[in-house]
């Protein structure tokens, strides 16, 4: 549909729109803008937020409350279909940059217009001074002193981050960056919105935290992964070795059973798959689980959800608390936006949130890449978190 016209004399105010043929979800993609917009694909919808009407403020209240409250501001002054976009942070007690835009145009998913399969020019001529932060020694160092403590029994798991810093010698192209994401993985979740002044939080996620429709929620937990390989026998085999593994199994039943203890409270009734099946990127193969259930009362929201599940084993590890902890002291760089999540939430209720994970951070002309890996004694923290940089970095066109 196209974006719902405002009427001259109430200029937040918005009108059912009018019927006509649907907008192709490409047309969302190629009309974003950096720092007034914000972008998400996900495998149902696209949505492109302009504008802003209303920040959602923070304080000590939880997020749901403050978004509840921004939107229903919003529908008091004249909104007929307000939305909140945006993300929250790794660390639970810290500002995140949530919305409501001025208006929200909406598309079917990106996998279903066939013309995102066309190819994106690449940026031009321009080289790429790159970083890593930690160094590659400190990040295996902090490695093996998680490894002793788990050893000693101070925790089950943790998942230890590293971050890539990319300077170009250009301006960066980030509307050329997000379609190359959205057509590398047009079926998963992709997003572009601002993230504090004059920065962007852009990615290409595989991971669903939660959504809700109506009475309904779903979760897709991702635990447990291999690096892809571009021979396919060796590809193939990677996907069977992962279903058998014992390591990956168990870091995936740890993390499915975290999600399950967090919704039940929620629902009258809720599914959980006994085995995993596998989803796939560009770059990773992934254990995964579809969860599924009906809400006790209709009035919890997708945020409500989300905060109850945030931050997953996943993308912090076990006890949540200890690992927090563990996390601050081993990481020498705030995790801000990455592990956190991205999304959007409408009046209702009804909305999706993704965990935020192949990611970057973009200011001026430089890209801070986000990627972590779940630290066990028979893990490869470097391998895998490797792996995960292909994501952004076939993107930009930039090499590790």
């Amino acid at each position: 549909m196209s974006a719902s016209p405002r009427e001259p004399t109430a200029p937040r105010r918005t009108v059912p729109p009018r019927p006509g043929p649907a907008v192709p979800a490409t047309a969302l993609l190629d009309a974003y803008r950096p720092g007034t917009d914000r972008f998400l694909a996900t495998p149902r919808r696209t949505l492109l937020g302009t504008g802003t009407t209303a920040e959602v403020p923070h304080d000590d209240r939880p997020p749901a409350v403050r978004v509840r409250e921004a939107l229903d501001a919003a529908r008091r002054a004249g909104h007929t279909a307000p939305v909140v976009m945006g993300s929250l942070p790794f660390d639970p007690w810290a500002a995140g940059s949530l919305a409501v835009p001025e208006t929200v145009r909406r598309a079917t998913a990106l996998r279903e217009d066939p013309l995102v399969s066309r190819p994106v020019p690449d940026g031009g001529p321009g080289t790429w001074q790159t970083r890593e932060v930690p160094a590659p020694a400190t990040y295996t160092a902090a490695v093996a002193a998680a490894v002793r403590r788990m050893r000693a029994g101070e925790f089950d798991k943790i998942v230890l981050a590293r971050t890539l810093e990319l300077t170009s010698s250009h301006d960066l192209d980030l509307p050329a960056m997000l379609r190359r994401l959205a057509r590398h993985d047009p079926g998963g979740y992709t997003f572009a919105l601002p993230s504090g002044p004059g920065r962007t939080l852009i990615g290409a996620s595989p991971e669903l935290l939660v959504a809700r429709t109506g009475n309904r929620l779903t979760a897709n937990p991702l635990a447990g992964s291999a690096p892809r390989s571009d021979d396919l026998a060796e590809d193939v085999r990677r996907a069977a070795a992962l279903l058998e593994s014992p390591k990956d199994l168990h870091e995936h039943a740890v993390v499915v059973e975290a999600v399950r203890a967090a919704l039940a409270p929620f629902c009258a009734s809720l599914e959980v798959p006994r085995q995993p099946t596998l989803v796939r990127t560009e770059a990773m193969w992934h254990l995964s689980t579809t969860v599924t259930g009906t809400l006790t009362a209709p009035a919890t929201t997708s945020l409500d959800l989300a905060s109850a599940l945030h931050p997953t084993p996943a993308v912090c590890g076990t006890p949540t608390d200890v690992a927090r902890a563990v996390i601050a002291e081993s990481e020498p760089f705030d995790r801000g936006a990455y592990t956190g999540m991205v999304g959007w939430q409408d009046a209702d209720g009804d909305g999706e949130w993704v965990v935020t994970i192949r990611c970057a951070e973009a200011e001026g002309r430089s890209l801070r890449l986000f990627a972590g890996a779940g630290v066990v004694a028979a893990s490869s923290p470097d391998a895998e978190t490797g792996a995960k940089f292909r994501t952004f970095l076939n993107a930009v066109g930039a090499t590790l």
